[in-house]
């Protein structure tokens, strides 16, 4: 063939392209398994740490079933499902939130720690740009909080992208989100919010907004008083 013919130069690039594709497709298939293996330690490693457990990701696994003691998916009722359609933790909350909630499983994980129980609650919203989420630990008198932690896709760097830092995450601790703790009714639920300008020093329900980030602050408060607030029957009935 004339390799300076235009149906060589077709050829070879075809035949190029199919040889990559499938290098990238055997590659992709290849480390999938691991990529999964990574997302569960990481998702291990941040419910541990609201509750003070800061380990490695690659020895979250080994060490988890040692602080959480039970997970299950609640209805909006409040009641446990007895019939889930998978393990609480397998749960992708991205998926759903963008049900109705009525139809929305809502995951529940409870640790136990030096003879402690703390109630684990995840979180799912977003941002100003992309999907953000977390975890909170609530004490058990269901109402002050003792560990945050949240991340994000794509919020702005040195903005919007401090909700994962210490120092945001950390002003949670302490905080409450009901007005008069064992109330759980409506009325009484203000949850935890962001206040731009800074919170005051005795407020209970309120953590200082990111500088410059304000957008991402009051979307994280969104994403806490929306879910927090479906965790609220199940407190009351156990």
């Amino acid at each position: 063939m004339n390799t300076n013919s235009n149906a060589y130069t077709f050829i070879f690039a075809i035949i190029l392209v199919t040889v990559v594709a499938g290098l990238l497709a055997f590659t992709a298939t290849s480390l999938k398994p691991l990529q999964e293996e990574n997302i569960r330690n990481e998702k291990m490693q941040s419910i541990l740490s609201t509750i003070g457990i800061n380990i490695d990701r690659n020895e979250a696994g080994t060490v988890y079933n040692d602080y959480i003691k039970k997970e299950f998916a609640l209805k909006s009722d409040g009641t446990i499902d007895k019939n889930p359609i998978e393990k609480a933790f397998n749960i992708n909350l991205k998926n759903e939130i963008k049900k109705e909630p009525t139809k929305q499983r809502y995951p529940l994980y409870i640790a136990e720690l030096n003879g402690k129980t703390t109630y684990v609650v995840p979180l799912q919203g977003s941002g100003l740009w992309d999907a953000i989420w977390g975890y909170l630990a609530i004490d058990a008198d269901k109402n002050t909080i003792v560990g945050a932690v949240f991340d994000h896709a794509a919020e702005t760097p040195g903005l919007g992208a401090e909700i994962r830092e210490s120092w945001f995450e950390e002003q949670y601790i302490g905080k409450q989100f009901l007005k008069k703790t064992g109330d759980f009714s409506a009325d009484n639920y203000v949850s935890v919010r962001t206040v731009k300008g800074g919170s005051k020093a005795d407020d209970l329900h309120g953590v200082d907004a990111i500088s410059g980030g304000t957008i991402t602050s009051d979307k994280l408060s969104i994403m806490v008083e929306e879910r927090l607030k479906h965790y609220l029957p199940y407190f009351e009935n156990n």
